[in-house]
């Protein structure tokens, strides 16, 4: 049996097409729109151009997947921080609903966070862990000791609420760069992992952590075939992304031109977190909350 899972994100909009036999699934394709919806809210509401992208982008998947033959009824949509983290959710999600025919599912920010650590276990060992994933409006932390969930949190701050909010042109200077280090480190705050053991190892999902890995492989930092990186790796990227502002530019359009104006703003969370925590490797997956939402929320 085939299921389509369609995540509405706060920079991206992304469909997965699984072929499920009992509890195993296998990825059949993907499909990917950066539609930038956080881009779209002003005020704490998003704009009915925004409702308008975000229910176009699903009626641009369901075309999608005509040819193939999935029903509605094995085709799941769910928004994450960019329906979830604004005033008008109720206007947005009813209005969406009536465009699409689909009936959304506004996941918590701790629904997010376990969906996201469920999916990537179903890639890579979590255990005695820390999981990251960073969206574009959120950032989802999960500590993982002795294969339990010790802490798990969502956070209000992601890499295109961050460029939309510090970001006066395309690449961050140096003001934004300081009111970038600002709003992160007031929305993570350091004192919220007091008093924990943290483990050194890092599993991370999203955009953001694949981008940084592309960043790591460019740079010969480490081999094409491999996922894990090390925390110090960071600092050789960010020698690139803080440095010289056209070299920085030329870097990201060759390697990942498509998160411009993102990767920077993703990277700084990325790397405060690091910071924050003893990081060692830091592992990579592909695998997270479309997934983890697959095996808790569809399959038996």
């Amino acid at each position: 049996m085939q299921h389509a899972v369609i995540d509405i994100g706060s920079n991206s909009m992304r469909l997965t097409v699984y072929d499920v036999n009992g509890n195993d699934f296998k990825i059949l394709f993907k499909e990917k729109i950066m539609a930038g919806l956080a881009s779209y809210v002003e005020d704490g509401y998003i704009s009915s151009e925004g409702i308008r992208r975000a229910y176009k982008g699903i009626l641009e998947f369901v075309d999608t997947l005509a040819p193939f033959g999935i029903s509605r009824e094995n085709t799941h949509v769910f928004a994450t921080a960019s329906l979830r983290n604004i005033i008008n959710t109720d206007e947005a999600v009813a209005q969406i609903n009536a465009a699409s025919g689909f009936d959304i599912d506004i996941i918590t920010g701790a629904e997010e966070a376990f969906l996201g650590y469920a999916g990537a276990m179903r890639e890579v060992s979590v255990e005695n862990s820390i999981f990251v994933d960073i969206g574009g409006a959120s950032t989802e932390i999960t500590v993982i000791s002795d294969e339990a969930v010790i802490q798990s949190k969502s956070y209000h701050v992601g890499s295109l609420k961050l460029y939309k909010d510090c970001v006066k042109k395309i690449l961050p200077g140096k003001g934004s760069l300081k009111r970038i280090n600002d709003a992160i480190s007031s929305a993570i705050p350091r004192e919220g992992f007091d008093g924990l053991t943290l483990p050194e190892k890092f599993v991370c999902s999203g955009g953001t952590s694949r981008s940084v890995l592309k960043f790591a492989k460019h740079l010969e930092l480490i081999p094409e075939n491999e996922n894990t990186f090390r925390a110090e790796h960071l600092n050789e990227i960010a020698k690139i992304f803080l440095g010289d502002e056209k070299k920085a530019a030329d870097t990201i359009l060759k390697v990942d031109p498509e998160r411009i104006h993102t990767i920077i703003p993703g990277f700084l969370i990325l790397r405060y977190i690091t910071d924050l925590m003893p990081a060692g490797k830091i592992v990579v997956c592909n695998y997270g909350v479309r997934e983890g939402y697959l095996c808790q929320k569809i399959l038996p």
